[in-house]
């Protein structure tokens, strides 16, 4: 039992399949069927019954992305073809249409465009176009970071924001700002590594210095936030787990007029004292529900970083 896909534009067809058709052996795991590429088409060769319908609709969604990205340069990567098979999936479990017309909302970053990959990605992104502080609480790779630096840049970037503040609290085993050479930027940029990759992936090393020195980008520990009230900016912090109750209240009350607050963080991965109970943890108890404040929850399912990620907290969580 066979189906094939045919693509309208060669560039396409090399997109979803890969340079070489390294995409190729992906989707055939993924789908469980053997993938001829043959032309301007793919052909999908299967004893499943359901693989033919659950192909087609898988093809379509990714050639429904691309088209979306309304001609910016996109190679679909393995991450993102999990993606849309999970979504398609899900629809076909609820009997529902794959078509998600709110998936058109996206993150635009000079050249760049983001789409979520995932239903809460689409929340998340969702949440930080429609509230003033966003919460983005899950395990590693599920895109909070990278997502919350790709909003707060295209707010920068477009003139809506004056600048962008990173921060986040400074837990480490065993080590501390004191024991870093440097001065302060230099002492923290081993901590906001993470949120430094996430920029560089979106906009050039010097575009990110000339923001620097300007103070559009301006880094600080969270610590050094008490006493300020931060207007016409978006304030990322990140690892918000490792904040005690009383930073995470400091923290939230500096957010001034036409500032935007994204807090992201992992539960399951808490540095702190154990006596002490984490601040997002706190503020997910207390403040869930407020006007203007968004909650949303990753899981493993949502994992774009890679498939062995996904084994690894699929692992964790059932221990």
């Amino acid at each position: 039992m066979g189906t094939s896909y045919v693509f309208e534009h060669p560039d396409a067809m090399r997109s979803v399949c890969g340079i070489n058709d390294a995409n190729v052996p992906y989707l055939e795991k993924l789908l469980g069927c053997s993938i001829y590429v043959r032309g301007d088409r793919v052909e999908c060769n299967t004893e499943d019954s359901a693989t033919p319908e659950v192909s087609s609709r898988l093809f379509s969604e990714l050639m429904d992305r691309l088209s979306r990205l309304s001609g910016i340069t996109s190679d679909i990567s393995e991450p993102e073809i999990l993606m849309e098979y999970k979504s398609v999936q899900s629809a076909m479990e609820k009997g529902q249409s794959t078509e998600a017309p709110s998936k058109r909302e996206f993150i635009s970053v000079l050249s760049k465009a983001v789409y979520p990959k995932s239903d809460h990605q689409e929340q998340y992104i969702h949440a930080m176009n429609n509230s003033q502080i966003t919460f983005g609480i899950g395990p590693a790779g599920t895109g909070k970071t990278y997502l919350a630096v790709a909003h707060s840049l295209g707010e920068l970037l477009s003139g809506r924001k004056q600048k962008l503040i990173l921060t986040r609290p400074v837990v480490e085993a065993g080590e501390s700002l004191g024991f870093l050479p440097g001065d302060l930027s230099q002492k923290l940029n081993p901590y906001l590594r993470p949120l430094y990759d996430s920029m560089e992936a979106l906009i050039a090393p010097a575009t990110i210095r000339r923001l620097e020195d300007s103070g559009s980008i301006e880094i600080a520990p969270l610590a050094y936030m008490r006493g300020r009230s931060i207007h016409n900016a978006c304030i990322i912090l990140d690892e918000a787990q490792n904040t005690t109750q009383a930073q995470m209240k400091m923290f939230l009350t500096r957010i001034g007029e036409n500032s935007c607050a994204i807090i992201t963080g992992d539960v399951t991965q808490i540095d702190l004292p154990k006596s002490q109970q984490s601040g997002l943890v706190h503020a997910r108890s207390i403040l869930d529900g407020i006007e203007g404040i968004s909650f949303v929850n990753f899981s493993a399912r949502d994992t774009v970083r890679s498939r062995i990620v996904q084994r690894i907290i699929d692992a964790y969580e059932k221990n």
